[in-house]
């Protein structure tokens, strides 16, 4: 299937500190694009891949799982490492799992997490009906688009596939496991309004990880998928700032680039 006008992946090679970002389930580079571009205005390295079975159809996406989509951010991290000093992980939604994984995997190889409303269980009854249901029924409805700007939509599947989906809620396990793993240090953004993913998977996160440099920024304007919301400035601002901070040579090639 051909990728989607706008799904297409993203990278942008700039200076010695790069960022790889993940978008979330069933979505595209596309909800993170005004971000991965901010950040290469700024100088930075930046690699934002398309998972495997998104940004094409459902229908593609019902036959990959969690190790595809790990996979692909995991070589992204390596080429990263390969050409900057100093890599940074950041994601939105399933993609702040991801980003919390690699650096519960990778230790002293990255440098510092930024997660928007990463989630962390899915949540519900139909959490337990999984394991049966994907066997009996296909798709679910979808959940992109949770937006509150009016005007701005997130291209994603309008259908949820449930083999997919019982993919995800294994791998939500394995990272809860694993965030004793994270110390980097991190920045956590979540909406206070978010129809996707409750404020309880921000607080499971700040609750289990091992980090001492911890920064919570609660995101009053927006809703599931802030990267394309009234906050989304906000977003883009504090996380350079979070890394200019922990890597102080941000910024300096994005002025010669930008002026």
């Amino acid at each position: 299937m051909p990728v989607l006008p706008g799904a297409e992946p993203y990278r942008h090679d700039g200076g010695p500190v790069g960022v790889v970002l993940c978008h979330g389930f069933t979505g595209a580079p596309q909800s993170l694009r005004p971000w991965a571009e901010h950040h290469a205005a700024h100088g930075l390295t930046v690699s934002l891949p398309l998972l495997p079975g998104h940004g094409t159809s459902w229908e593609d996406m019902q036959v990959t799982g969690w190790q595809d989509w790990y996979a692909e951010v995991d070589r992204e991290l390596r080429l990263l490492r390969e050409r900057c000093a100093r890599v940074f992980v950041a994601g939105l939604s399933m993609g702040g799992a991801l980003a919390l994984r690699l650096a519960a995997r990778h230790g002293e190889k990255v440098d510092g997490v930024v997660v928007v409303n990463p989630a962390n269980k899915v949540h519900g009854l139909s959490a337990y009906a999984l394991p049966v249901a994907r066997h009996l029924v296909r798709t679910t409805r979808g959940i992109a688009s949770d937006i509150a700007k009016e005007g701005a939509s997130e291209l994603g599947y309008d259908r949820v596939p449930l083999h997919a989906a019982h993919s995800l809620r294994n791998f939500f396990r394995l990272v809860d496991g694993e965030l004793p793993q994270v110390t980097q240090p991190l920045l956590l953004l979540r909406s206070a309004r978010d129809h996707v993913v409750p404020a309880a998977d921000s607080a499971r996160v700040l609750s289990r990880v091992s980090s001492i440099d911890v920064t919570e920024v609660v995101l009053e304007h927006s809703y599931h998928v802030a990267t394309l919301d009234h906050d989304a400035d906000r977003i883009f601002e504090e996380s350079l700032a979070f890394i200019g901070r922990l890597a102080p040579s941000v910024g300096k090639e994005g002025t010669a680039a930008v002026g």
